[in-house]
């Protein structure tokens, strides 16, 4: 069996495939390339006026790649409802290396110095690749996406890809394509160079502002 490389996972995403472990205890990757792939549109995110109020009035201090290792084990963790997870030791290890590499982000969000809310994926050209989220208290997991589409549109990005869609995410404003639109979005988004490291003073200001693609 050939051992995946955060090479070949950076050649993968490219392509449109992505890796799943069936439980976290399964060692074996699988490739995935749904026939629908769900997306969030960086004009189309949904900000309910009660979100609103907590973006403007946020309880929580939100920072980007500072327990990038954290929020991934914090997204593997068992929650009720949810006893496995996709993300196996291999892909944990992966995306450590991927971060190391400076392709890897994180979203956090704290209270005090309590991690409560987060997620992580990864950033080539133009593209975010959404892979997990986590909520410990309520509003943290929105709170940090709107944090990261904010972040996305003011660096330039085209492309939020969320790979599939929950009730969660729909609530929020993804939606679903089909395999050869996602492709297609999918290359001329990587023809864009975005800057995941720009600075986002105003969060709701950005999110209102027309990414202009």
């Amino acid at each position: 069996m050939i051992s995946i490389t955060p090479e070949i996972l950076v050649r993968a995403y490219a392509s449109g495939v992505f890796p799943m472990a069936r439980a976290h205890d399964d060692p074996q990757l699988y490739w995935i390339d749904p026939d629908e792939r769900g997306v969030l549109p960086l004009d189309g995110l949904h900000v309910s006026r009660s979100l609103r109020k907590v973006l403007r009035h946020c309880p929580f201090t939100v920072t980007t790649d500072t327990v990038f290792v954290e929020v991934l084990k914090q997204c593997a963790a068992p929650v009720p409802g949810r006893d496995e997870t996709w993300i196996n030791a291999e892909i944990e290890h992966l995306f450590t290396d991927l971060f190391d590499l400076g392709l890897g982000h994180s979203v956090e969000c704290w209270q005090g110095d309590q991690l409560v809310g987060g997620l992580y994926g990864l950033a080539m050209g133009g593209v975010f690749f959404g892979e997990s989220m986590f909520s410990r208290v309520d509003n943290a997991s929105k709170v940090a996406l709107c944090h990261l589409v904010a972040r996305l549109k003011r660096g330039g990005f085209r492309l939020l890809d969320t790979q599939f869609t929950t009730n969660h995410l729909r609530s929020m404003g993804a939606v679903e394509i089909a395999r050869p639109l996602y492709h297609a979005r999918l290359g001329n988004a990587l023809q864009v160079m975005g800057d995941f490291t720009v600075d986002v003073p105003d969060v709701l200001a950005a999110l209102d502002t027309p990414s202009g693609y």
